[in-house]
């Protein structure tokens, strides 16, 4: 059943639930169809968690424990987000898993909230923010969220789904209005950027993919088309993927890469390499790389997708942390490019569950890794040579702030050029991703 696998997936260890859909729906059996609900669910979930909640919250009495309020969200997110699914089949399916996991009597709990919340689901807007679903052409009968006059973050984290210390962040730096739409553009899986390979024309890939049933309009960037996420199966599925012409990438993260001015002949060296999206443009380029990555799993997904991109790439894979792998004296690398691991708030569209790990002490941790790989990579350049730190985070912490404070302590280095961009929607133009990338050059012994 779509809905049990669903709950396994929401109740597995994976840090990233919807990379974990495929895996257990292989396990149980599950055809492509319903592993594509389930991923709907699943993703669902995930993106209006913060919404989900509050309608727990509204219509379950008492407050039932964490098995039993997925169960419930499971079942709100097919009602108020999925329009392609009948009520009366969202309620005795989720009725269905919850006896199958929890028991019938926790099964008819389930069924008498759905049903509540079903008639308390009213057509149109209301124009009162604190019983509008945001996105949807739904209000309920009484107010479920927290005042926006009062609370705009608490606000924002019931109808926009985005957790309120995270929001207030966003808030102080961009305003009440940027905050709300950085908010919005995580509720929805986003377009995909797909950047074109070996030089090939934009505008012939553009009509060779539409001749595909993919259509496709330009990219800020002009090696970059962009596609709406639901034909993403029949752009991998197209020739020109499969044979390398293209592939999918971030323009903010493609923009990183170029940072590096990688060239024939370069050495460079590459941090926290997998899945090797950035070594794909570098090898393009031309360069000799040195790819590290901490997870021997991951960096074994590499060399798949350079065969398909650059079958000539003159690539070493390491699995390293960043300061070991390489000899004590070793020869200095022209270029390092490290990718850090971050809070992905630039990419919330892409990876929903970033935004619930998000906290004070998961940001701490993060930037204190940051800052032991970029300074393992200055180590490893040579004089005249350039570090490129690269994020897809938003948070001053992780990027400006960091490479700023690593500056400071080291006189060797200079800050040579810094990109930062938000995410944008596809119709408004910009990247689709966010982040920040800061190219620093050696001056000095």
């Amino acid at each position: 059943m779509p809905r049990i696998a669903a709950y396994l997936v929401l109740t597995s260890d994976s840090p990233a639930p919807l990379r974990a859909v495929d895996a257990i729906c292989y396990g149980r059996g599950l055809d492509a169809r319903d592993r594509g609900l389930v991923r709907r669910i699943v993703g669902t979930e995930i993106r209006r968690r913060g919404t989900l909640r509050a309608l727990v919250d509204a219509f379950a009495r008492p407050k039932p424990k964490s098995e039993l309020a997925l169960l419930l969200r499971i079942g709100l997110a097919q009602l108020f987000f999925m329009d392609r699914i009948p009520p009366h089949a969202v309620v005795s399916e989720t009725v269905d898993a919850a006896n199958r996991i929890l028991g019938l009597a926790k099964g008819r709990f389930v069924n008498a909230v759905l049903r509540e919340a079903q008639r308390a689901r009213l057509e149109g807007r209301s124009g009162d923010p604190t019983r509008d679903l945001v996105d949807r052409p739904w209000h309920l009968t009484d107010p479920v969220f927290r005042d926006p006059e009062e609370h705009p973050s608490l606000w924002a984290e019931d109808a926009l789904s985005l957790p309120a210390a995270l929001h207030k962040r966003w808030m102080k730096r961009y305003g009440l209005d940027e905050a709300n739409r950085l908010a919005r553009l995580a509720l929805d899986e986003s377009a995909v950027s797909v950047r074109v390979t070996r030089g090939g024309a934009r505008e012939a890939l553009a009509a060779e993919l539409e001749a595909s049933g993919v259509p496709s309009r330009e990219g800020s960037h002009p090696a970059l088309l962009v596609i709406e996420s639901e034909v993403t199966s029949e752009l991998i599925a197209s020739a020109a993927f499969q044979e390398g012409r293209i592939t999918i990438q971030g323009e903010t993260a493609l923009r990183a890469a170029e940072l590096v001015g990688a060239a024939p002949g370069m050495r460079v060296l590459e941090l926290c390499a997998a899945p090797g999206g950035k070594t794909a443009v570098l090898a393009e380029a031309g360069a000799e790389i040195v790819a590290l990555d901490r997870s021997p799993r991951r960096l074994a997904d590499v060399p798949r997708g350079l065969r398909r991109v650059v079958p000539d790439a003159r690539v070493r894979l390491l699995a390293s942390d960043g300061d070991l792998g390489l000899a004590p004296g070793a020869p200095r690398f022209d270029a390092v490019l490290v990718d850090v691991p971050c809070s992905n708030t630039g990419v919330l569209a892409g990876r929903p569950e970033a935004r619930w790990r998000f906290g004070p002490a998961n940001l701490k941790s993060l930037v204190e890794e940051q800052e032991r790989l970029l300074l393992a990579a200055l180590e490893r350049v040579r004089p005249g040579g350039v570090v490129v730190h690269s994020t897809c985070s938003l948070e001053p912490e992780e990027g400006p702030q960091l490479v700023r404070r690593v500056l400071g302590a080291d006189p060797r280095f200079e800050l040579e050029t810094e990109l930062a961009s938000l995410p944008n929607s596809a119709t408004t133009g910009g990247p689709l991703d966010g982040g920040y990338a800061a190219r620093l050059v050696r001056v000095r012994e």
